[in-house]
């Protein structure tokens, strides 16, 4: 559960930590400079983003129907469908694979999806060990953290800690400003798990309706070791992850990239169809794809329904200033972020995840990011209006929002109030700054512009 207090508490911790803070802006500020370099190297980057959005509008007006020829076609390349409606039912499902088929260790892609459903700790229960493959994600594992970012789960440690972290697994100090020696030893760690495992799990970046084919999306080829290698494959898809046609697939990716990490497309693009086929020199014996719901079905025809056409790309989390001061962890879940903030409350309700949808300043930044232009402003307001309807609010946040509505509708006293606050605030002011002590902020304290002596209305009155 998010409160509003849980999340000042981790916010503020975030704030705290310096050197966390100096992590999140050097990665976040490359990210924003890469998708902008990128995008205006793209010709009519508008006029795509444009048509995508139409396409994923059109794709989730059909959504049943591009699901049902997926599994078709699918099932006729070989692989294997089963539909979860909630994600107990998906863990338990992939734990049942894994010991039908004598699996001790599972090797796993990056996947959100499966974060979403806790399958590591699945896995775990049921004797399976899980690993983590992408770099990223085996950093976290180790430091038996969540992850902190869309597409970059361990941006929030710094080289010394990664160093720290991987001398203790490999049993012996490893220099932190030697990178290729750091990533050698990740590389020669995996490998050993590669080959050792009995079943390779991945998410799905995006599966194509026309030929049952599924596409993943990585940077460092691990997807193609988790999805080759062990004699079995399972590949967990949300229902919203669909497009009928590579078409609609290559307009996908040509933005995926780009506004995620500025390249003009991943390294590593894989596209699996069913599994190895008898001349295939290598590959799965069996290849499963589990199409989750897990609510999403509920945003259909909903206010949120917009929310669906997300592509997890993580542009709005590196614009957004909330973010970028209070980290991942302090949203509560995989999802964090602008996006996280519409998207938790829909997967695990808005009652326990009430903190994020006040958690926004409402700035616009993630509209102007996103791919398909979701309008994440927009939602972020129905799911305030939604609290408000459910009184998920405390109770003396009510009472101070229905004072200052009265207050606001009556210009007179709005008056008097703002020149009382001026003069009660005078003490704390410095040369133009307002410096409110420690105590009235969690994240200690906070410089903020002094109220101007003259009200823009008398200023208007005065002038006109």
């Amino acid at each position: 559960m998010v409160s509003m207090a849980e999340f000042r508490r981790k916010a503020a911790e975030a704030i705290a930590d310096e050197r966390m803070q100096g992590a999140l802006e050097r990665a976040t500020a490359k990210f924003r400079a890469g998708r902008e370099q990128a995008l205006t190297e793209l010709p009519d980057a508008d006029a795509l983003r444009d048509h995508f959005k139409a396409v994923r509008a059109a794709t989730l007006a059909q959504l049943a129907e591009h699901l049902e020829t997926f599994e078709r076609q699918a099932l006729a390349a070989g692989a294997q469908v089963h539909w979860c409606e909630t994600a107990a039912e998906a863990a338990q499902l992939i734990t049942s694979l894994a010991k039908q088929h004598g699996a001790h260790l599972a090797v796993k892609s990056k996947s959100m999806t499966t974060e979403e459903i806790h399958l590591n700790q699945a896995l775990a229960v049921a004797g399976v060990r899980p690993v983590e493959t992408d770099l990223g994600e085996w950093i976290i594992q180790l430091a038996n953290e969540p992850p902190s970012h869309i597409i970059g789960p361990a941006i929030h440690k710094t080289r010394e800690q990664v160093a720290d972290l991987f001398s203790r697994e490999v049993g012996r100090p490893l220099p932190p400003d030697d990178v290729a020696m750091l990533t050698a030893e990740a590389r020669r760690l995996l490998r050993e798990k590669f080959l050792a495992a009995g079943i390779g799990i991945s998410g799905v970046n995006v599966a194509v309706a026309e030929t049952g084919s599924i596409v993943l999306v990585t940077n460092e080829g691990n997807g193609r070791m988790v999805t080759s290698v062990p004699p079995v494959h399972v590949a967990v898809m949300g229902i919203e992850k669909i497009v009928p046609t590579w078409q609609d697939a290559a307009a996908w990716l040509a933005l995926l990239a780009r506004s995620a990490t500025g390249q003009p497309m991943s390294i590593y693009t894989s596209v699996i169809t069913g599994p190895a086929r008898p001349h295939d020199p290598d590959g799965p014996r069996e290849v499963h794809i589990i199409i989750l719901d897990n609510g999403r079905s509920r945003a259909l025809t909903s206010p949120f329904e917009e929310a669906l056409q997300c592509i997890r790309c993580g542009a709005c989390l590196n614009v957004c200033p909330v973010y970028r001061e209070a980290g991942g962890h302090a949203y509560g879940n995989p999802y964090s972020g602008p996006i996280g903030t519409i998207v938790a409350p829909l997967l695990f309700g808005v009652e326990t995840m009430s903190a994020l949808p006040q958690a926004s300043t409402l700035c616009g930044a993630c509209l102007d990011v996103c791919p398909a232009r979701i309008d994440i402003p927009r939602m972020l307001l129905e799911w305030r209006a939604a609290e408000v309807e459910q009184r998920l609010l405390p109770w003396y946040e009510r009472v101070a929002e229905r004072l200052a509505a009265w207050v606001l509708a009556h210009p007179r006293l709005l008056a008097w109030g703002r020149r009382f606050l001026w003069w009660g605030l005078r003490p704390w002011e410095r040369n133009g700054v307002l410096r409110l002590p420690r105590r009235w902020h969690p994240a200690g304290e906070r410089a903020l512009p002094a109220l101007a002596s003259q009200s823009f209305r008398d200023w208007w009155r005065e002038k006109g």
